[in-house]
């Protein structure tokens, strides 16, 4: 399966992820909610992802799950195999754990670009609050997300790298 433009706009969107909470923590206001950053900030207000988060969520509070939630994603994506449920189920628990309609409107914001993006996990369920503690943050890690890894279908195939990033044989990219 080619996925390399899959793979591009994942990465273009980390980077989009980071510019946003670069642009926050410029305000200097750790403790001011997200979305009412986002409303005063002209750059911020076409950022679609933001309008899926819990109108109480601070900046320091996303820069936190942003950063446990998208850590991993690089390097996930120059793998061999692309694991499309870990990549997804990150986001989900680190940035929308007991938030499933924050989560379904940054599904449908992402599947504009990676059509397969938040496919197959299970439903989060509606948490107490809105959102966990600061420690339950702090302590979110990919480790704890629950998701099994799928063997690969050509299990006898040799290691070979093929597509973006890798160049194929004979190629002078």
């Amino acid at each position: 399966m080619d996925d390399r433009f899959d793979r591009r706009e994942l990465l273009l969107h980390v980077g989009d992820i980071l510019e946003v909470v670069s642009c926050l923590a410029r305000k200097g206001r750790p403790d001011a909610p997200v979305a009412q950053l986002a409303n005063e900030q002209d750059s911020l207000q076409d950022v679609g992802y933001l309008q899926a988060l819990s109108p109480r969520m601070t900046v320091a509070e996303f820069s936190a799950r942003v950063a446990s939630a998208f850590f991993l994603r690089p390097k996930e994506l120059l793998e061999t195999d692309l694991n499309r449920k870990t990549l997804a189920s990150t986001v989900q628990h680190d940035l929308f754990d007991g938030n499933p309609d924050d989560w379904k409107t940054y599904v449908a914001h992402m599947q504009k670009k990676v059509k397969w993006f938040g496919t197959g996990l299970p439903k989060i369920k509606k948490g107490a609050s809105d959102e966990p503690s600061h420690a339950a943050v702090e302590e979110a890690s990919p480790v704890e997300v629950s998701v099994v890894v799928a063997p690969s279908v050509e299990s006898d195939a040799p290691d070979e790298k093929k597509g973006w990033p890798w160049h194929q044989p004979g190629s002078t990219s």
